[in-house]
């Protein structure tokens, strides 16, 4: 059974996204600790997710909290969950805000205490101001689980897309290679208070260190919001009139931006544009030139993921400890590492891909 109760301000486009291929493999990294030992997806629950603690049960309910219900990557995510789900018997309620801030995410929180939800799975809008309401949801025999971007609260296991500063170091990489090392650039983000952003921005300024000929010039922020992002890409690009390249790390920024520059040719030929995008969406402006190169990972895997790691922790499978391990589904096993930084324990779903002209139509998520 699969409910959604995202309160949406107006017609939707998103639903046309929800049809997920998952032609894109989770490539296992070292920190991943993937192995061939369990079952393929769309087996029986208790062949699916048997592991060393038991059998994942039968019947869970789990609330996706996405960072906001119209991001086609948040819808994509939340698919992928509830596949896991359905393969487990359970069913997944996708509930948050059209905004991508925490207040607009606290009364999806508070509706699955109310449903005696078994586990939350959210992408947190803000790091701290979220953990009052999922420290209620906790007391209430709740477990949480963080994806795409983490929060800071205690006693709950954060599934990141690929190791944080392989992303940031990789956007800055790309760029370089693009650009020729040389030049100033910009950061189209999305909301500053978003943990995994920040976190990304961090490393691509540590990046930057090793290319002294490129400088940062600006960072703006574009909540995730097309409109918004639209109007802060072309604020940056009045205030910067020497730029030569944009990192986006947000599917809203890069395409957005990209759909901008495929309409101003004379700007594309100057500034170059990548950061994380969807296949789909991007695919039209990487074969008319627009844009050369971009990078994600499946977010369908990514929600799927984070689904039967949700399912494995309520059903006591895995205990989240560091060093433990359990099995999800198509993807196998993997094992979670240890707190580092700021980071509590995680699982990593694998290394991200770049896409350009020799390989972007063959994936269609």
């Amino acid at each position: 059974m699969i409910v959604s109760t995202g309160r949406r301000r107006g017609p939707a486009t998103v639903g046309l996204v929800a049809a997920v291929a998952l032609a894109l493999a989770a490539c296992g990294s070292s920190s991943s600790g993937t192995s061939g030992s369990s079952s393929a997806a769309g087996g029986s629950s208790a062949a699916s997710g048997a592991a060393a603690g038991g059998k994942i049960k039968s019947g869970l309910t789990v609330y996706f909290i996405p960072k906001d219900t119209q991001n086609p990557y948040e819808v994509i995510a939340d698919e992928g969950g509830k596949t896991a789900l359905a393969e487990l018997g359970g069913k997944v309620v996708v509930s948050s805000g059209t905004q991508d801030t925490a207040a607009a995410q606290i009364p999806s929180i508070q509706a699955a205490i109310q449903a005696h939800a078994d586990a939350i799975v959210i992408a947190g809008n803000d790091p701290s101001a979220l953990c009052p309401a999922l420290g209620q949801a906790q007391a209430a025999g709740i477990k949480v689980v963080s994806f795409d971007s983490d929060v800071t609260c205690p006693n709950h296991l954060f599934i990141n897309q690929a190791d944080t500063e392989q992303i940031g170091r990789s956007e800055v990489q790309l760029l370089a290679k693009q650009i020729n090392s040389t030049g100033e650039i910009a950061i189209l983000s999305a909301a500053a208070t978003a943990t995994n952003q920040n976190a990304w921005i961090g490393y691509m300024k540590e990046e930057l260190k090793n290319f002294p000929n490129m400088k940062l010039v600006d960072t703006v922020y574009g909540d995730d919001d097309p409109a918004k992002s639209l109007t802060v890409l072309q604020g940056l690009l009045t205030a910067h009139p020497n730029l030569k390249g944009i990192i986006s790390p947000t599917t809203v920024g890069i395409s957005t931006a990209a759909q901008y520059l495929s309409k101003h040719k004379d700007i594309a030929a100057k500034v170059t544009l990548t950061g994380l995008g969807l296949p789909s969406q991007m695919k039209a402006y990487v074969l008319d030139g627009t844009v050369t190169a971009f990078e994600l990972w499946n977010p369908s895997d990514l929600g799927y993921l984070a689904g039967y790691a949700a399912a494995s922790l309520a059903s006591g499978v895995t205990d989240g400890a560091p060093g433990s391990t359990f099995t999800a589904g198509k993807l196998k096993e993997y094992k979670i590492l240890p707190a580092a930084g700021s980071t509590g324990p995680s699982i990593v779903l694998g290394p991200p891909t770049v896409f350009d002209k020799t390989n972007v139509a063959q994936f269609n998520f």
